[in-house]
C-alpha cells in the first residue's frame, strides 16, 4: 500500500535487545483483560457506552453494542502489535470495517505484506472508503506496543490522539524528523499515509516522563 508511518519509538521501552520471533498469528488475550485494554484507549467518560470488539480465533467479535457511536478494540495489525484504539462514529463507519478485515486475515495466518495488498485492492474496488468528514480516534492507553521490523523488537508508544487525514502527507504539513519539536513529540505528524491516514498528536509528552527519547521510524 506504500504506507509510511513515522512513529516515535521510545528506545528505553524496548522489550528485547535481540530480534523477537514473530508468530504466524497474534496471540489471544484473556477476554476481560482485552475489553479493559480496548476501553483504556478512550477518555473515561466515553467508555461505558462504547461498542467493544475482541479478537478471537476467527477474527474480531463484537462483545458489546454501545450507544454513543464510539467503537473500541485492540488493533492487531501485526502479530506482535497491541494498539488499543477508540474511534468516533465516522471512524466506526469507515475505518473499523477495514480493521475487522485485517483481524480476520491475520487469524487466517495471512502474512502482513499480503494483507496490505488485499486491503489496497479492497479500496480500489470500493469495499472500503475514506472518512467523509473530520473526526478523531483516541489512543490514550499506556499499553500500546508496536513492532519495529528493522530492529526486530517491540517498543512502546505514548498516549496520543489521531485526526482523520485521508491521503495527507508529511510533506503537506511540513514534517521534518530532524526538527527538535518533532523529535520531542510536540508537533504532529502523519501516520499510515493513505486513504485511512491520521494526523497524530502525542498527548503531553511530559506526562511520559519528560521529553520523548527515541527517533522517528518509517516503515
Amino acid at each position: 500500500m506504500g504506507i509510511v508511518t513515522p512513529a516515535l519509538l521510545w528506545s528505553s521501552s524496548a522489550l528485547a535487545s535481540d530480534r523477537i520471533p514473530v508468530p504466524e498469528k497474534p496471540p489471544l488475550i484473556d477476554r476481560e483483560k482485552e475489553i479493559a485494554l480496548a476501553l483504556s484507549a478512550a477518555p473515561p467518560h466515553l467508555r461505558k457506552d462504547a461498542t467493544v470488539y475482541v479478537l478471537e480465533s476467527v477474527g474480531y467479535v463484537k462483545v458489546r453494542t454501545g450507544s454513543n457511536g464510539f467503537t473500541c478494540m485492540v488493533v492487531r495489525d501485526h502479530p506482535l502489535n497491541i494498539k488499543p484504539t477508540c474511534w468516533d462514529r465516522e471512524g466506526t463507519e469507515t475505518i473499523v470495517p477495514r480493521v475487522l478485515r485485517e483481524g480476520e486475515l491475520l487469524m487466517q495466518g495471512v502474512a502482513v505484506d499480503r494483507i496490505r495488498e488485499l486491503i489496497a485492492e479492497d479500496f480500489r474496488q470500493g469495499k472500503f472508503i475514506t472518512p467523509r468528514r473530520p473526526g478523531i480516534a483516541y489512543m490514550l492507553s499506556g499499553e500500546i506496543r508496536n513492532y519495529d521490523p528493522r530492529a526486530g523488537t517491540v517498543g512502546s508508544f505514548p498516549p496520543h490522539v489521531m485526526f482523520y487525514a485521508p491521503n495527507l502527507t508529511n510533506a503537506d504539513i511540513g514534517f521534518s524528523p530532524d526538527y527538535p519539536m518533532f523529535r520531542d513529540g510536540m508537533l504532529p505528524f502523519i501516520g499510515y499515509q493513505g486513504p485511512h491516514g491520521y494526523m497524530i498528536m502525542v498527548v503531553g509528552s511530559h506526562v511520559m516522563g519528560g521529553k520523548a527519547r527515541g527517533r522517528h521510524e518509517e516503515k
